[in-house]
Order: structure tokens, then sequence, then C-alpha cells
């Protein structure tokens, strides 16, 4: 009878005749079927481990307009006229009061200004050894304003290349064994586009 259960005689004899049957040529033999707990599981795919994800540190919390402990020690860049204004004074410091105060008169000057630094440069080390060698002391070197200065600008500007670059010239060879000072010029003398040189004594 069609869905009908077989008995557990019919079983019996069915295994009976499994066991007697011989497998036909050029077949290969069937391994026999073990129970589900010893089948070999499907192959898997392939995952990553999980990545080892440290904790971070707690990081510092701050008040809304509060301003970090450690800010004071961010240093930022310094313009030339603080680089300046940080430097030792070498010559006399009642001759420096008075060159600052513009109560001393240049000797001599030399006009930088519109010029490349390919022009610049030569012209300044001639000026300069010129007028070491006349025995004269002050002397005033004109460059210009330029654009205005912005130390805090993160974007790389030419603004006043030579008023920057002048001061570092007159540190280097062949003019820093010469010159003893370097400082901004009093408004009288051109302010912040010109510079006091204050050369040594020949020796």
């Amino acid at each position: 009878m069609k869905g009908r259960r077989p008995r557990r005689d019919e079983l019996e004899l069915w295994s009976q005749v499994a066991r007697s049957a011989e497998r036909l040529p050029g077949r290969p033999r069937q391994a026999p079927e073990s129970d589900a707990s010893s089948r070999k599981p499907p192959d898997q795919p392939f995952s990553k481990p999980a990545p080892n994800r440290e904790v971070p540190a707690d990081l510092p919390r701050f008040r809304i307009g509060e301003r970090s402990r450690d800010a004071s020690s961010v240093s930022l860049p310094r313009s030339t006229t603080e680089r300046l204004g940080s430097d030792p004074v070498s010559m006399d410091a009642k001759a420096f009061g008075r060159l600052k105060r513009g109560k001393l008169a240049p000797e001599a000057r030399i006009d930088l200004h519109g010029m490349t630094l390919d022009e610049a440069h030569p012209a300044l080390v001639g000026f300069i050894l010129s007028s070491h060698a006349r025995g004269l002391r002050l002397v005033l070197v004109i460059t210009g304003k330029g654009q205005r200065e912005d130390p805090y600008d993160p974007m790389p500007r030419r603004r006043g290349v030579l008023k920057t670059q002048v001061p570092a010239w007159l540190k280097m060879p062949p003019l820093g064994p010469v010159v003893l000072q370097v400082a901004e010029a009093h408004i009288r003398h051109g302010g912040t586009g010109a510079y006091y040189v204050y050369l040594r004594r020949r020796g």
C-alpha cells in the first residue's frame, strides 16, 4: 500500500539481501555511510581572525572655552622683528638705546628695494665690506616692507623676501665677521622697511 512503512521483518530481509549483493565491475565501491556525528563537516569559507582592538586611552576632556593645560608649551614660528628683538645686544648698551630711538644718524645707506635675491646679495656684500674698509660704524640697509609677515600663516607665501633674507645674510660669512649688531630702523629712517647695521671696528 502506497505510503505504508516497512515492517521490521521486511527491513531485516532487505539488509540480508544488501549484504549478499556483489558490486558490478567498473564501478567504485561506495563507502558506507556513518552516523551524522562522524561525517566531515562541509568546507567553511576562510574568515580572518578578529583584530585585537586596543582600547584607546581616555582623551582629555575640555569644556567650551577651556584651554589645554600644556597649550602654553607649544612654540609658534616667530616673525623677523621678534627674532631680531631676541638677539643679544653686542654693542654698547647706551649706544644701542640711542640707536633704537633713532638718535644715531647712519653714515651710509643702500637701497635694495625692488631687487631680486640674486641682485641684492652681491650688492649688500659689496656695500657692507666697503663700508667696513672705510671705517664706518653705522650704515642703513633699505629692504622695503614687502607684504605683511604672518608667522602663523600655514600657506608658504613670499612675504617681504628681502626683509626676511637680509638679516640672515648679515649673520653669515663673509658679512658676519664684520657685523656687530642688526636692528630694525627707527621710523625716521624707514621703520620696519630698513635695518641698522652696526659694524665692528677695523682691526
